[in-house]
């Protein structure tokens, strides 16, 4: 299972990790950056999300209807 860890850096900026679990521990935390503004978290968080849906496999195969 993976999550978006938001948290605050030493320097208070907001920092972006997409962390991966099996049972109740962590196993795995991709640094995805940090942020000291709203415009700039926002950009964090979408690039975190895609993180975790490249791991997504499809449920259906469109591609036969995109010729």
């Amino acid at each position: 299972m993976a999550f978006i860890r938001k948290f605050k850096t030493t320097s208070g900026a907001t920092g972006v990790q997409v962390c991966y679990k099996e049972g109740d521990r962590v196993v795995r935390t991709i640094h995805v950056g940090s942020a000291s503004s709203e415009a700039k978290l926002e950009k964090l968080l979408h690039e975190a999300q895609g993180i975790i849906d490249m791991d997504k496999k499809p449920l259906f195969n469109l591609d036969k209807y995109n010729r």
